[in-house]
């Protein structure tokens, strides 16, 4: 099952809508308006039956997956009712980000560059949060952001949480795991640099794009230890690796995230960039108006247009130290 999001028109102007996709047809079906019609020929009203499709099939991934299994299972009524064949053309959608995540952490999980990393590296599997309102998705332009100097991506694999979940444990994990995505971690390399020397984690070097997409594959579709991962730019390969270079696991990230606090459906967790999986390891650096592609073998390519720098508009002053003693 492929889930994903796209911009309709509506009477009150465009809105978001949840599709399923079928990349061997090259079509979406509107999920909400299959089962309008379902339920239509099935003998309800048109009202009441665009009233229940609507609720069934909000325009939010994160308020479908807080449905609990009552969503994966109307979608299985839509596709077994369905053709495919008559949806809207892929080529044709306005997409959206597949996830409108309620919290979006990023580990560092992926064998990469262990001879200079800290011994916590070896001890626990490390992330941070970054600011969901941030998020972009297919075809989207990237915010190049004010004062950065290096601007790369990040190569990475998006897991969605389907359910809540707390204090997971490595034999537990993959049943709150509602499916995968590709997920492109920007960042401003010189901005992260300077602002990890506060111990406080990054902050403007992280938090102004990160694209996730196509859409969300659901995790039997996939083995997620050998999925093929590759990075173009401009249509040059960049990057080239795999997932099952994980030195943690996804359930052991999972169990992690989860310990002492919730996991919530629709959250979205990056698993870390795998090696070689950005242009800072290759000594390359993005510039304005670059096209960066990401593909998981299974999972689809993410294609985003990198913007124009943003001015800096205001520096802050620098402080006096106190005197010591």
């Amino acid at each position: 099952m492929k889930i994903g999001r796209v911009l309709r028109d509506g009477v009150d102007g465009p809105v978001p809508r949840l599709v399923s996709v079928h990349p061997e047809t090259r079509t979406v079906l509107d999920l909400a308006a299959e089962e309008r019609r379902r339920l239509v020929e099935a003998g309800a009203s048109a009202r009441r039956a665009a009233r229940l499709a609507a609720a069934q099939f909000p325009g939010s991934l994160t308020e479908a997956l807080e449905t609990g299994p009552a969503f994966t299972e109307a979608v299985g009524r839509v596709l077994a009712d369905a053709d495919p064949a008559v949806g809207l053309p892929m080529a044709q959608v306005h997409w959206l980000p597949p996830v409108d995540p309620p919290v979006l952490r990023d580990f560092n999980a992926f064998k990469n560059h262990e001879a200079t990393a800290p011994d916590v590296w070896f001890e626990v599997p490390l992330f941070f949060k970054i600011n969901p309102s941030t998020l972009v998705g297919p075809g989207d332009e990237v915010v190049w952001p004010a004062g950065c100097e290096h601007l790369d991506y990040e190569l990475e694999l998006g897991l969605v949480i389907g359910r809540p979940a707390r204090d997971l444990t490595p034999g537990t994990a993959r049943g709150a795991l509602f499916g995968v995505t590709v997920f492109n971690d920007f960042s401003a390399r010189n901005l992260l640099r300077y602002e990890m020397e506060g111990r406080l984690g990054p902050a403007k070097g992280k938090d102004f794009s990160t694209a996730v997409g196509p859409w969300v594959v659901t995790t039997d579709e996939l083995d997620l230890t050998d999925l093929t991962m590759t990075a173009h730019v401009n249509g040059e390969e960049w990057s080239r690796g795999n997932s099952g270079s994980l030195v943690w696991s996804i359930e052991e990230i999972l169990s992690y995230a989860s310990r002492s606090e919730p996991l919530v459906p629709g959250e979205v967790i990056g698993t870390g960039t795998v090696a070689g999986g950005s242009g800072w390891e290759l000594g390359r650096k993005l510039q304005p108006g670059d096209t960066v592609r990401l593909e998981i073998a299974g999972a689809g390519w993410l294609e985003n247009t990198v913007g124009k720098p943003d001015p800096v508009r205001w520096r802050p002053t620098p402080r006096k130290k106190a005197a010591a003693g």
